[in-house]
């Protein structure tokens, strides 16, 4: 199965490319036999950054994520989603 992961932050305003670098700096490492299939890396106005990361393992897998940046980069928590794919059309 394959296990999609999309972490959202919104930096400070102004602080946009510096979210974007440490989101990009964040090591996510592959661990007990599931392997990162892919990464993508996305921004959006409002100096808004978007990560999502797709998985070989079950739904409900314990898997790394991209932690909360330190509080003074970003204006509001993190937002955090899973999904399982149902493959490309």
């Amino acid at each position: 199965m394959t296990v999609a992961l999309m972490w959202e932050a919104r930096a400070v305003e102004g602080r946009g490319a510096e979210l974007l670098d440490w989101a990009r700096a964040q090591k996510l490492l592959d661990r007990d036999g599931r392997r990162l299939l892919r990464r993508e890396t996305l921004r959006a106005p409002q100096d808004r950054v978007l990560v999502i990361t797709w998985w070989d393992a079950a739904y409900d897998a314990e898997l790394p994520e991209l932690p909360e940046p330190d509080g003074e980069l970003v204006s509001r928590a993190v937002h955090r989603w899973r999904f399982e794919s149902l493959g490309a059309d």
